[in-house]
């Protein structure tokens, strides 16, 4: 797996999504295995608006390439009334020739979000994001009981995914616990990823 990469693909509007995917991704790199970080360009309701070919910071847009020669995919999005950020929705559904061809069938993934309150749909947005993840082929990853912090965290984490509350200002900096959750997701990723790499 020399040349074998995971995927960390995100949207984050306010940096706390993009904060969790880093974290994710040195995870996935503690394992043994490049991350790759990519995100997706936003989007506008306004007929002549468009986003540059490259983002002003952060990393890099995601092409087709970098989803259809991943070994793993981490996909992570900030809540959005409980579902994910209609950014991330819109580069998922422009996936079709990567689900007709079968590209990510028998590859492992995992989900992240954020949100500004505890209870603000962190765990059906994770959800949300599963789905077409399932309609991919992709083998689910979660987080296991094993983890202690999912007994004592007082902000995110969820056996579904990472997760990390923001606050209402978007201010509140990841805690230890919802940190350790996300090493915690990315080596477990980056272990599958591995473990499920095709034989030649």
């Amino acid at each position: 797996m020399s040349d074998a990469y995971v995927l960390v693909l995100y949207y984050s509007r306010h940096g706390a999504t993009r904060t969790l995917a880093r974290h994710i991704a040195r995870g996935i790199e503690e394992s043994g295995v490049r991350a790759l970080l990519r995100t997706v360009p936003p989007v506008s309701a306004l007929c002549e608006a468009a986003a540059p070919a490259v983002p002003d910071e952060g990393a890099p847009y995601c092409t087709e390439q970098d989803l259809a020669q991943c070994s793993g995919l981490a996909l992570g999005s900030p809540t959005r009334f409980g579902n994910m950020a209609a950014p991330m929705k819109y580069f998922i559904d422009s996936t079709s020739s990567l689900w007709l061809s079968g590209a990510l069938i028998d590859k492992p993934a995992c989900v992240f979000s954020s949100s500004a309150s505890m209870h603000g749909g962190q765990e059906t947005t994770l959800l949300s994001m599963m789905l077409p993840l399932l309609h991919h082929g992709c083998v689910l990853a979660g987080l296991p009981y094993s983890e202690s912090g999912l007994n004592e965290t007082q902000g995110g984490g969820t056996p579904y995914g990472a997760t990390h509350v923001a606050g209402s200002d978007g201010k509140r900096a990841v805690d230890d616990t919802e940190l350790a959750l996300c090493l915690a997701q990315g080596r477990r990723l980056g272990k599958l990823a591995k473990t499920l790499a095709p034989r030649t």
